[in-house]
């Protein structure tokens, strides 16, 4: 058994196989990351690794010995802004069903499989005045600070869904 198994074949449990797949080898091709997945338990085809790549902000990247391989953006780096503001405007346009604020918590509703990597996506972004969030499979929990209000925060995250 691989590594890299995952006994769900979820959208969001095949993105993490990706970013430890990515993390731990050189992986060049979207060819190569199909044939890694598969073995991992992941039967997908190459136009879902590249939506699924281009959802994560990957890139190519030279490694040490020169070979072009693919790589994901790192908290803090220069350009991980925005492409942690893509990705969080795309899977809130994509997967968030409602985005409810109450007192000091906004309550966001996706399809089964999806809340993960939404919270994953808020928590990289780093959105003003949240604290952290918490995940099941279809529901996410984004706890903000009390000075700043879940109705801020709420509001906040509608704009970036909606690009703006």
């Amino acid at each position: 058994m691989s590594p890299y198994s995952q006994s769900m074949s979820s959208t969001a449990a095949r993105r993490r196989a990706i970013r430890r797949i990515i993390a731990n080898e050189g992986i060049g091709s979207q060819s190569i990351l199909v044939g890694r997945l598969a073995e991992a338990g992941f039967e997908v085809t190459q136009a879902t690794v590249s939506r699924d790549l281009k959802e994560l902000g990957a890139f190519k990247a030279r490694d040490d010995g020169g070979e072009s391989v693919y790589a994901l953006p790192v908290a803090g780096s220069e350009g991980s802004d925005s492409s942690a503001e893509y990705s969080l405007r795309r899977l809130l346009v994509d997967f968030a069903e409602t985005i409810v604020p109450t007192g000091n918590l906004v309550l966001i509703t996706t399809p089964p499989g999806a809340a993960q990597v939404v919270a994953g996506a808020i928590d990289r972004r780093g959105v003003d005045g949240v604290l952290g969030t918490v995940a099941g499979d279809d529901t996410l929990l984004v706890i903000v600070d009390d000075r700043v209000g879940g109705m801020t925060v709420a509001r906040q995250l509608e704009q970036i869904g909606a690009g703006s």
